[in-house]
Formats: C-alpha cells, sequence, structure tokens
C-alpha cells in the first residue's frame, strides 16, 4: 500500500495569537466590569487571546483600577498614554502593542461593553478562516440594536446604506468599531483620525491591502445606569469625517507606500 501523500497547509494569521484591544479613557465605573468580562472571554476560546488595554490618559481612577487588575489576570496587559490622545490614537497604540508580540489579529472592543465580549468566540470562528477583515454587523445576518433611540437608528442605518454603496465593500455595517482586522495588514495603515472617524479611515485604507472579509451578527446595546454617556455625538462635522473616506473610495483604493503606522500623532 502506498503511502498517503503529506499534505502541507499554511499557518493562519490565528496560529499566531490574537488580542482582544479595549481603549479607556475616563472609565472607572466600567473598567473593572469589562476587564473581567473580556478576559473570561478570550480565556475560553481555543486558542485564548490577550486583552491589551489602552488607558488614554485618563483622569479619574481608571488607571489605579487597572494597575491592580495586572495582577489578577495573567492575560490583561495595559499600555499608558502620557495623555488624552483620542479614541483613534488608543487604537493604533493596541495595535502597535499586539504587533510588537507577534499576534496575528487585533479584535476591537468598547470599555462600557456595549460590544458584548460574548461575541469573541464568534470572531475567533471567523478568524479560522483567515479573513483579513472581519466587521461585526447590526443591518443583517440576525443582528440588531437594543435600547438605543430611535432617531440615533435612523440615522446610523441611512449613514451605514450610503457608505456601503460608496465603499462597494461585501460588508452591511461599515461604521461599527466591533472588528478584527490581520496585525501585519492594520499596522501598515497611515490612520491620523483621533476620534471615532478612525473607523471610517481605517476602512478606506484597508482597500489597499484586505481582499477578504466578513461579518459577524450582533445585538448592539446602550449604555446601562452608571455607565455613563456615550462620546459619540450627531452633528454635521462628524458624518463630513465619516463619509468622506467613503466618498475618496469612488477614486479607487489608496496608493501607499508605508509599511507602518505613521508617527503622526
Amino acid at each position: 500500500m502506498r503511502p498517503s501523500a503529506l499534505v502541507m497547509t499554511e499557518p493562519t494569521a490565528l496560529s499566531r495569537g490574537y488580542a482582544a484591544v479595549v481603549p479607556m479613557y475616563d472609565e472607572e465605573s466600567n473598567a473593572e466590569r469589562c476587564v473581567r468580562a473580556v478576559s473570561a472571554a478570550v480565556a475560553a476560546t481555543n486558542p485564548p487571546g490577550v486583552v491589551i488595554v489602552v488607558d488614554d490618559g485618563s483622569r479619574d481612577r481608571t488607571r489605579e483600577i487597572l494597575r491592580r487588575l495586572i495582577v489578577e489576570h495573567p492575560a490583561l496587559i495595559v499600555v499608558e498614554h502620557d495623555g488624552n490622545r483620542g479614541y483613534g490614537t488608543a487604537l493604533v497604540t493596541g495595535a502597535r502593542e499586539a504587533h510588537r508580540r507577534g499576534l496575528g489579529y487585533v479584535l476591537f472592543l468598547d470599555a462600557d461593553l456595549t460590544t458584548d465580549p460574548k461575541y469573541i468566540a464568534d470572531f475567533v470562528e471567523k478568524m479560522r478562516g483567515d479573513y483579513d477583515v472581519i466587521k461585526a454587523t447590526r443591518y443583517s445576518l440576525g443582528g440588531g440594536m437594543k435600547g438605543v433611540p430611535p432617531h440615533r437608528v435612523l440615522i446610523s442605518r441611512a449613514g451605514n446604506a450610503l457608505a456601503r454603496l460608496l465603499f462597494r465593500l461585501p460588508i452591511a455595517d461599515c461604521t461599527n468599531g466591533f472588528r478584527a482586522v490581520k496585525t501585519d495588514i492594520l499596522v501598515r495603515l497611515p490612520l491620523r483620525e483621533k476620534g471615532f472617524a478612525v473607523i471610517m479611515e481605517e476602512l478606506y485604507y484597508l482597500l489597499a491591502f484586505a481582499k477578504t472579509y466578513a461579518e459577524v451578527p450582533y445585538l448592539l446595546t446602550s449604555r446601562g445606569e452608571g455607565q455613563g454617556v456615550s462620546r459619540f455625538v450627531y452633528r454635521p462635522k462628524v458624518f463630513f469625517q465619516y463619509l468622506k473616506y467613503a466618498v475618496l473610495s469612488l477614486v479607487g483604493p489608496p496608493v501607499l507606500d508605508t509599511q507602518t503606522i505613521q508617527e503622526t500623532r
């Protein structure tokens, strides 16, 4: 009997592990609950992940709480900014730290847990398919929103419909910040936005590098009592900051020669 042929397979990005990155700024009411929930979720996956929390210059007790939790959670990594540099910069810092540690994927979550850690397992399952970009979706495949004011739902749906039309990507929820990206791709993007518009800026630059996309349906919830208020505001300037990247995509993918995230902060 002839021996069976040995099948060689290329290692996937997931084989190098993944990091759940959580930016925090003045989140003392959420910090401990968030770390415990995300740490438990990443520990339950195969392979287990690590948690990278970026403290973006908090002025309350957030940093104190995080330093205490490091002792309890071996998979917790805390990176501290010396001042408030913005949401976008915190994401870049988390991506750099994941890249420095050789991890294959970066998965972004929010500190208020409106992006429920229970969906981390679904993201990891998609990572097994070695997709370049994995986006959570509220608008297809069984996703939805709970406790979100109707006017915000309407604005979000309209904005995403327009973004989908302009980007021409196989994802239904372009503005969603709950997503995973291969680290080697992410650190090549010259991201400069300091606020939430970094989500759309990222999607624009991904046009030059990402080839495959996948979605994870999830239910977005609003912040609960005692969790503070959302820092996202619905203003004309915000809409312009978001949609300008979708409009730019009509010209085609950006032409880049950068190999790492630029030091633009």
